[in-house]
């Protein structure tokens, strides 16, 4: 059992209060059922993120549409899953799916996964929804530091040239500077 789905199961344990259905959702080899899932009426949350997880783990991209949402939820460690199963589930849509996401004003107290995803992902998506995220956040008293420290590490990462004049921006900032300065060691001379 994988490192992220033993996480899964032991946050969903004690949500699910269903014993049965949850053990079933486990161990199941059943894409259909496990698709069944995820358009099934009244089925609880807890029941929809297991099926979208493991399908989205198997590269099942009926899944896709369910673990976008649970990477805009609320709870992170629900984005974590997600994204888990995002990376692992090769969707074309996926990179697109994560720069809506990141880049979404009304949603940034979420974006901090998305950030991460695009990160991981290293689509021609990345570079651009990080740089317009960042520079977006570099405003004073933006309480969203976290989102703007994680698009300065992901750039640092991507290594694209792209996001220099952003990263500069973010140098004089006192909890961006030192990651930026980092970011910016690992750009190509330009």
């Amino acid at each position: 059992m994988d490192e992220e789905f033993r996480s899964l199961t032991d946050r969903l344990g004690e949500e699910a209060g269903e014993p049965e259905a949850f053990s079933r959702l486990l161990v199941t080899e059943d894409d259909e059922e496990l698709a069944g899932v995820l358009v099934e009426r009244e089925r609880p949350l807890w029941a929809r993120e297991i099926a979208a997880f493991r399908l989205g783990c198997r590269g099942d991209r009926r899944a896709f549409e369910a673990l976008v949402l649970l990477l805009n939820h609320r709870d992170p460690e629900r984005c974590v899953s997600a994204a888990h199963a995002l990376r692992l589930l090769n969707d074309p849509r996926t990179p697109r799916a994560a720069a809506a996401l990141a880049t979404n004003s009304l949603r940034t107290a979420y974006a901090l996964h998305p950030v991460r995803l695009l990160t991981a992902l290293r689509a021609p998506e990345s570079v651009p929804a990080l740089v317009s995220t960042l520079h977006r956040l570099l405003v004073p008293g933006e309480p969203h530091w976290r989102v703007a420290l994680a698009c300065v590490e992901g750039l640092g990462s991507l290594g694209d040239g792209r996001a220099r004049p952003v990263l500069e921006a973010a140098l004089p900032h006192p909890r961006l500077g030192q990651a930026a300065a980092v970011a910016l060691r690992r750009l190509p001379a330009g």
